[in-house]
Formats: C-alpha cells, sequence, structure tokens
C-alpha cells in the first residue's frame, strides 16, 4: 500500500480482450482517476509531479499504446521505481486461448495487432511479446472463467479501498480437470479424501451443504491435513506480510471442483476470518463470487 505521501500509480496491461477496458472502468468508479492509450513517451512526464493528482492513478499500457514496447515498459517501470513519491504497480491481466477466440468471435471484433493471420495466432504472437511483463507484474488476474460483474468484484477487493488488511486473501476451489488456475499463488490438491460424489445421496450437492461436510470429515486423514495447513498458513501469511506482499491466492483442488475444494476452501476461509484475517472465497466450478466476513 501507498503512504500517505504517495502517489499511487497502477499500470494495467495484458492481453487484448482479456478485460483492460472493464478493468479500467471498474478502476475509475472505485477512486482512481483513468488514463488509457498513453503514449509510452509521456509516462514519465506525466508522473514527474505525482503531487498534482489528486487522486490514485490508472494507466492503461498494451499493444494498442503507441511506442508501445514491452522491454521499453520494463526499463520505464524499473526507472520510476527509484523515483521518491511514487508508490507504482503493474497488474497483468491474463486470459487463456479459447476464452479469448470465443470473446473475438463473439463480439466480431480483429484482434488489435490487426495482422492477416488467424485470430489464435495473433493471440499467441501477443502473449510470447507480453510474456516479460507477465513475469514482472506484481499481480496476475486470469479472467478467464470472469463475468465482467465477478472481474469487477475482484478488483474491487484488491484495490477498492477501505479499512482492508495489507496482505488481501482470495481461495478458489477447482476442479484439476478443467486445469489449475493462472492465479494461484499456493496449491492445496485434496483428491485424497473421501470424495462424495460416490455417495447418490450427496452428489448433486456441494460442498457448501451441511451433509457432505459431514462426510468429508468423517474421512480419518481430514483432522490432520487441515491442522497442518492451517499450521503452515500460521507460518506464512506473516512472512509474507514482511516481505510486503499485498495479494495472495490460495487454490483448493479436486476432481470436479464441486465437493472436497469447495467444503475445505470454505472451512479455510472461516478459520482465517477466526483469525481476523479477511479472505474472500470464489468457487470456480460453481460459478460464484463470495466474501467472507472481515
Amino acid at each position: 500500500m501507498a503512504a500517505p505521501s504517495e502517489q499511487r500509480v497502477l499500470l494495467v496491461t495484458g492481453l487484448s480482450g482479456a478485460g483492460h477496458t472493464t478493468s479500467l472502468r471498474a478502476l475509475e468508479d472505485f477512486g482512481f482517476e483513468a488514463i488509457d492509450n498513453l503514449p509510452l513517451s509521456l509516462l514519465r512526464r506525466l508522473l514527474s509531479s505525482p503531487d498534482s493528482f489528486a487522486r490514485p492513478l490508472a494507466i492503461g499500457v498494451d499493444i494498442r499504446t503507441r511506442d508501445f514496447e514491452a522491454e521499453s515498459l520494463l526499463d520505464e517501470i524499473k526507472s520510476l521505481g527509484e523515483s521518491e513519491g511514487l508508490a507504482l504497480q503493474l497488474l497483468f491481466l491474463d486470459c487463456d486461448d479459447e476464452a479469448l477466440l470465443r470473446r473475438y468471435t463473439e463480439t466480431r471484433r480483429r484482434h488489435p495487432m490487426g495482422g492477416d493471420r488467424p485470430v489464435l495466432d495473433e493471440i499467441a504472437h501477443e502473449r510470447q511479446l507480453l510474456a516479460p511483463l507477465r513475469e514482472r507484474a506484481d499481480m496476475v488476474l486470469d479472467t478467464t472463467r470472469f463475468s465482467p460483474w465477478e472481474l469487477r468484484q475482484q478488483l474491487k477487493e484488491i484495490f477498492g479501498g477501505g479499512d482492508v488488511p495489507k496482505l488481501r486473501l482470495f481461495v478458489t476451489s477447482f476442479a484439476y480437470a478443467n486445469g489449475l488456475p493462472r492465479e494461484a499463488d499456493l496449491v492445496f490438491d485434496v483428491r485424497f479424501l473421501a470424495n462424495p460424489h460416490y455417495v447418490p445421496a450427496l452428489r448433486l450437492l456441494s460442498g457448501r451443504d451441511r451433509e457432505v461436510g459431514e462426510h468429508i470429515v468423517k474421512d480419518p486423514g481430514f483432522d490432520s491435513f487441515f491442522k497442518g495447513l492451517t499450521a503452515m498458513l500460521s507460518m506464512l501469511l506473516p512472512r509474507y506480510e514482511e516481505e510486503g506482499k499485498t495479494y495472495l491466492t490460495i487454490a483448493i483442488g479436486c476432481t470436479g471442483g464441486r465437493h472436497r475444494s469447495v467444503f475445505v476452501a470454505e472451512k479455510l476461509g472461516e478459520w482465517l476470518s477466526q483469525e481476523g484475517r479477511h479472505a474472500s472465497i470464489r468457487h470456480r466450478e460453481l460459478g460464484n463470487l463470495l466474501e467472507q466476513p472481515s
């Protein structure tokens, strides 16, 4: 978080079609002054007098930007990061190829790289060009499974301000069958627990239902696993805060992402709340975003 005397600056970049416009509009609603497509040659001039801005800045920079080049932007970020009075962060919006292709097909828009190649080739080329930025980013948001509303909610949790702790925590359940969440910092596999899917009366329920939870906690390995998980997090979270980390996503996975991972994610959210920490819970395969009480 920026100190009171620092100008907060968020650079928003990422793959075309991953939610760039939605993000800037949301950030504007959350109190940022949003500027899109600022030429890189003007970035330093804009930030040379940070005290001239009363609000935090969100600046969109991507391949549409005049004179855009990933390495040049990285050089600017490194240089600006040494400037007094600036608290600079880089947000990278990611998305898988199939979702991007579907978005371009549905909107009938051309890829902004404007080539004559198939869209998937343009996406692959852009991903290669932006790889150094993704690697450098302070935060990576994978918008593949986000609706515009869910993306706004996620951004609100991270950048919406208010009385929140330094380390913002997100817990997501997921199905290994659909791949790992790209935004995950820590991943825990709970496929070893008794699977409610094979109990006919539980199959159509989810891990948020009491009967499913009762079935899972009867597994002889559950108690020791959960105690070990919380003990490890009790040690890790303060260390992450000491290192200045502001955003942490904990992913809990099982086969279908409906029962075991959902239950463990919910239970972990409850434990974090009891520890005085704020955590947002998202169940990727159930398609909802929930906020735990702070």
